[in-house]
């Protein structure tokens, strides 16, 4: 154990993060996500809810500000204007995080999210029970002080 981590900062969640470089993207997806199928690298922490896994996760990585889009949720099949709540979840910790709207949760088609799931960085698969548990990350940079 480590001194200010947490549970879910685990080796393989700390090698992906300290491994992305700015620009590059980590997909938190929900547990009927194929993570398998779908991630280049696969980090495991089915024993965490979606949000929680975002919260470990912002600790660490700054959202990137010179994008516009910085973080997508997966949009409702049907119904791409209505935001789950496992999705308000999530745009509280990055207000939280990053300030009070600096960034808004994105959305993006369901197919078109998956497309970029198999373009990222990483996979993170969450045992998120809830749909719509999935969102996309683009890391900043961390500038010195």
């Amino acid at each position: 154990m480590l001194k200010l981590l947490s549970r879910l900062h685990t080796p393989e969640l700390l090698h992906a993060l300290a491994s992305m470089g700015h620009g590059d993207e980590i997909a938190l997806v929900d547990a009927n996500f194929p993570g398998a199928t779908m991630a280049r690298r696969l980090v495991r922490l089915d024993s965490a809810g979606l949000p929680e896994v975002l919260d470990a996760c912002l600790q660490l990585m700054p959202l990137d500000a010179f994008v516009e889009q910085p973080a997508l949720r997966m949009e409702v099949v049907g119904a791409p204007a209505d935001i789950p709540e496992v999705q308000r979840e999530c745009q509280a910790l990055i207000d939280r995080h990053e300030g009070a709207g600096r960034f808004t949760l994105a959305g993006i088609e369901r197919h078109a999210f998956y497309a970029r799931s198999r373009e990222a960085f990483a996979v993170v698969a969450t045992g998120e029970a809830r749909p719509y548990g999935c969102i996309i990350l683009k890391k900043g940079v961390v500038f010195p002080d």
